[in-house]
This record gives structure tokens, sequence and C-alpha cells, in this order.
């Protein structure tokens, strides 16, 4: 396939869809803008993009498809824009965004021109962000979700699943309301918990400074998402509400229901409460991407002393495997630490693992 391919917001999400049809249609331009100027300065320096465009009315001119890989109120402003400009009628429009009813009631505008909107949502992320985070694999094997209004042809959709072919992500077609019911479920709401958790750490960390020490390590892990960007978490909220509303009316009657148990006392109906807790989350896909990035982390027992992160580093340059984050868990009072650190893949984790056993003649206890 060959053409215009515009694609607005260099970010991870922009960058990475931007090298997946690169790498499938080499024959495609692909035509970047950022707010950012030096992002997008970047994007065309890395070869993420062939041109920069000066503003959406440039970058849009002929286009046969455009991305726009932006926040979601940022998005609904651009779909405005674009409605206002004379498009190539076979022109598909499609999003990237963590909501989809509103902007695709939003696109209503572009029905009205005869223009083809088709929202989506690429299920996948990263530890890192911007264009220089860009990589092809980011969404292999990763859902995608495609929420097509009633009025789009099923030939369109096709042709954008191909546009996408690079991505070698799984497709799935669902409508707007069903999108959002079901990222509310398994991503937006998990991340208000994980945010609510620590803003209840951080109230009691006030009578007690141990608190932040003993939150190190697992603690840091189960909240990590609460380390996403508040900017972007107050528009998802926003734009899906009313599911949201309804979750955490469900939450708190389940909250009441433990209360209840603790007060009555009830170890048969707690220790039911977590053993069904436990079955449910072990059943669970362990190779499947889902709504929320997995984590592939590496625990690796170290003696203490200068030299020895840039050793283990060292080792997995040797064998050409990246890293995504490196940290040194604080709750050990021995000789040894534990260095936590954080992979791309799960394969990348368990060459690592094996990268260190056969370089280091200390590390011990290595787990994920």
């Amino acid at each position: 396939m060959n053409g215009r391919v515009f694609v607005i917001g260099l970010g991870l999400i922009g960058g990475s869809l931007a090298l997946c049809i690169k790498k499938e249609h080499p024959q495609a331009t692909i035509i970047g803008l950022d707010i950012n100027s030096e992002q997008a300065r970047l994007a065309k320096m890395l070869g993420v993009i062939d041109e920069i465009a000066a503003d959406i009315q440039d970058g849009a001119n002929e286009a046969k498809l455009i991305i726009i890989a932006a926040p979601v109120n940022d998005t609904k402003t651009i779909i405005q824009s674009l409605s206002k400009l004379s498009l190539n009628p076979d022109v598909i429009v499609t999003d990237t965004g963590s909501t989809k009813s509103k902007i695709v009631e939003n696109a209503f505008s572009l029905k009205e021109q005869g223009i083809t909107f088709i929202g989506g949502h690429p299920m996948a992320g990263s530890h890192k962000s911007g264009v220089s985070a860009a990589k092809e694999i980011l969404f292999e094997n990763a859902f995608y979700l495609l929420t097509p209004g009633e009025y789009v042809e099923n030939s369109k959709v096709m042709l954008l699943k191909e546009w996408l072919k690079g991505t070698n992500a799984k497709f799935l077609t669902i409508t707007p309301q069903n999108h959002d019911y079901l990222t509310g479920i398994v991503s937006h709401f998990p991340h208000i918990i994980a945010a609510s958790i620590v803003r209840q750490t951080e109230k009691l960390s006030e009578a007690d400074s141990l608190i932040p020490r003993l939150a190190a390590g697992g603690f840091r892990d189960i909240t990590r998402i609460a380390s996403s960007s508040p900017e972007m978490w107050k528009d998802i909220l926003l734009h899906n509400r009313e599911n949201l509303i309804e979750l955490l009316n469900h939450w708190q009657d389940e909250m009441e229901w433990v209360k209840t148990l603790l007060e009555n006392e009830n170890s048969t109906a707690i220790y039911d409460y977590f053993y069904q807790a436990k079955q449910f989350r072990d059943g669970l896909p362990i190779k499947e991407k889902g709504a929320i990035p997995a984590f592939y982390d590496l625990y690796v027992d170290i003696p203490d002393y200068p030299g020895i992160i840039s050793e283990i580093t060292g080792f997995l340059a040797k064998e050409k495997i990246s890293i995504t984050n490196i940290r040194i868990l604080e709750t050990r009072e021995d000789i040894n630490g534990v260095l936590v650190i954080s992979f791309q893949t799960e394969e990348d984790r368990h060459r690592a693992e094996r990268c260190i056993r056969a370089y280091s003649s200390y590390a011990t206890s290595i787990g994920s």
C-alpha cells in the first residue's frame, strides 16, 4: 500500500504506529505533526517519519490515513479541525484514545462530510514515553480494539486493519459503548484503586515516618500504575464517568462486605474470599497482553560493592538485552541488596536470567 499517512501526535504510541506502517508498507510516506516541535524534529531524525507537517491542513492534504495519537480532549479538538478541511474522500481517520463513546460521537462531524472515522485503541504501552521510546514490536500480540460507528462499511474496517498489519496486534471490533465498559473494568477502575491506596498511605505516613520505608518493594509494584500521567487520567475519568461511577458503587458494596466479615470474625468466609480471588487470578491468561501494560521484572540478589550495577548491566549489554527500568529494593538490612530490572517482553526477562546466571558467580537467587 502507498500514499500519504498523517500521524498527529508523535509520542510512544504515534511513533510506534508510524514505525509499524513504514515496516509493512515501505512505499507509504509518513507525515508527522506534534504540538512539541522538538518531538517532531526528533521523529524525523530517528527515521520514524519522512516529513514534518507545517500544520494539520498541510499534513492532512491528500492523506489516505490519518492517525490521531493525542490525549482524548485534544483528539476531540483535532477531529473538529479535520471536519472543516477538504480531505481526500477516501481517507480513513482513526484515533488511539483510551475512551471511545464521546470520541465517536464527536466524529459525527466527519461523517457529515462523507469521511470515515473508526475509533481505535491499541492496548499496549511502556515504562518509557516519547518518540525516542517508539518500537515496531510495541503492539505485537496486544489487543487492538476498533470501534467503528454503525454507518462504517466493513470494507473500510478491513482496509484500516491492512494499514495496521505491521503492528502484529490482535484486532477486536466492538461498539464504542462496550469498549468503555470493558476498559473501565480492566484499566480505568484499577488506576483509581491504585491511586486511592497511595493517597491513603500518604495520609497515614504523616503520623508514622516508617511507612514510606516499608512501602518500598512489593507495595511499589502493586501500585505502580498510580505513577501514570495525572493529566491523561483526569480526561479519561471524565470521559468514562458513568461507567466508573457504577463500578465505584460496586466497589463500595464489596468493601462493606469485607468489613462485615471482619466485624463478625467470619474466618471461613474470609478464607473463601481470598481463595476465590486467587482461583480467578491464577486462571487469567499469562501470555496475553491486556489493558494494563505488563511488567516483566527480574529480582536479583547482589552483594553491596562499588560497580555491581554497571557489572550486571554490562552482562546484559554484551548479550544485547534491552532493559526498560532498573532500581534497588531498600528494605533489606543485610549485606545483600535486591536489584529489580524491568524488561519489555517475557522473552527478554528469560534471556536476562540465563545471562546473569551464566556470567556471575554471586547471583545465587534470581526470580521473577
